[in-house]
């Protein structure tokens, strides 16, 4: 006799805030849900900050295309990728208290000067590497045998001209461990995470050294991520009409990334899938360039939100909230294929209607139309209503596990 198991899909009314289910994960956070985001920079820094003392099992996809600051110093200097915002990520998720080796955090998010002179920081670098500098002496062993031996290997590499001034720590450590591990990013991660004690995973989303580029709609095409930002270069004049990967920074050199097993398996495990506040285009949207990421999301049957920007983002010149879901669901699309439908990639949209976003309010025609759902909550403070409450964002994202 041949049995047919039917799936039954189980839906439960949600409370916001669910205070029981908020208090129990507090009690307990390392039984906490997966939840994960795809995400870079440094938007969610201060939202992770709050999320670990609810749950130590966030899943972080981080983007590895950043392009300027002291990461490009390093990028250019070693033919690597982005490693700053995997650092900032894994410092906002760090154990700070006794037990989490609060001297390794010091060290680790410690910045040369941007104002000494080179030749300074060389002898600064050089008794760290030799375990001298105070910085370094607080940390025990055998965490500072293990992070000499990766800033050792650094400086052993290190271009006689490379510029110190500004650089991190942190970066500089992580860059060694990445090149004394035949340019892998997971070993050193794995390392980094245990000697700060992250609460969480992070990963980035690919290991390739690629650079993000843009058409842009009146016939221009950019590559950098640094000259989309609106940060470090004048914000866009024109709006972005297709992103894509580059493999090289200057020149637009087409090139594709596949997303690996082990991220595919850890976006399997997630119980919510957020594509949170940030730089659109250059931090959530990047995320899912690499081959294989919309079919993983799309696979996984948990619920999947998205959080708009309340305040203006450069990268989001002309777009409402309306093209907003519609690019994000068309870059979802793109990776996931024509096979799968819209509830398996957006599920619900976050808003707080007491607060007047930058981008127009969200139709109940494309909605509908869509089958996604308005969860409306408040989320913003009344006393800063420029940014989420991070309280606020994690009470909500809590409930909906």
């Amino acid at each position: 006799m041949i049995v047919f198991m039917k799936a039954i899909q189980v839906t439960r009314a949600i409370q916001m805030p669910d205070l029981l289910r908020l208090g129990r994960y507090q009690k307990a956070p390392e039984l906490g849900p997966h939840i994960l985001f795809f995400s870079g920079g440094s938007a969610l820094n201060v939202v992770s900050q709050v999320l670990k003392s609810y749950s130590h099992n966030s899943i972080h996809m981080v983007t590895p295309f950043d392009s300027g600051g002291s990461s490009a110093v390093l990028r250019k200097a070693f033919g690597m990728p982005s490693i700053g915002d995997l650092r900032s990520r894994l410092m906002a998720l760090a154990d700070e208290t006794f037990t989490g080796h609060p001297e390794v955090y010091a060290l680790f998010t410690h910045r040369f000067s941007k104002k000494a002179r080179n030749s300074d920081l060389l002898v600064q670098l050089d008794a760290i590497c030799a375990g001298k500098n105070e910085l370094i002496r607080a940390v025990p062993n055998p965490m500072r045998s293990l992070i000499c031996s990766q800033l050792g290997y650094f400086c052993d590499v290190m271009p006689a001209t490379f510029d110190l001034r500004g650089a991190s720590i942190g970066n500089l450590i992580l860059a060694g461990g990445y090149l004394n591990n035949h340019q892998h990013l997971d070993p050193i991660i794995f390392l980094f995470s245990k000697l700060v004690g992250v609460r969480g995973t992070v990963k980035a989303i690919v290991n390739d050294n690629l650079h993000l580029g843009a058409d842009l709609e009146d016939g221009s095409r950019i590559i950098g991520q640094h000259r989309l930002t609106g940060k470090e270069q004048a914000p866009l004049t024109s709006p972005i009409k297709q992103l894509f990967l580059s493999a090289d920074a200057d020149t637009f050199k087409p090139a594709q990334a596949k997303l690996r097993k082990k991220s595919r398996k850890l976006i399997a495990s997630a119980e919510l899938i957020c594509y949170p506040p940030g730089s659109f285009y250059t931090s959530l949207i990047a995320n899912l360039l690499p081959d294989g990421v919309g079919e993983a999301i799309a696979s996984n049957n948990c619920p999947k939100i998205y959080i708009p920007n309340l305040g203006r983002d450069p990268e989001q010149i002309g777009m409402t909230m309306d093209s907003s879901i519609q690019t994000l669901l068309h870059y979802l699309k793109a990776s996931a294929g024509p096979k799968h439908k819209t509830s398996r990639l957006l599920n619900f949209v976050l808003y707080d209607s007491r607060y007047k976003s930058h981008l127009s309010p969200v139709s109940a025609e494309l909605l509908e139309e869509l089958g996604v759902q308005l969860v409306d909550t408040q989320l913003v403070c009344s006393s800063d209503k420029r940014c989420y409450d991070p309280e606020l964002l994690v009470s909500a994202l809590l409930s909906l596990t």
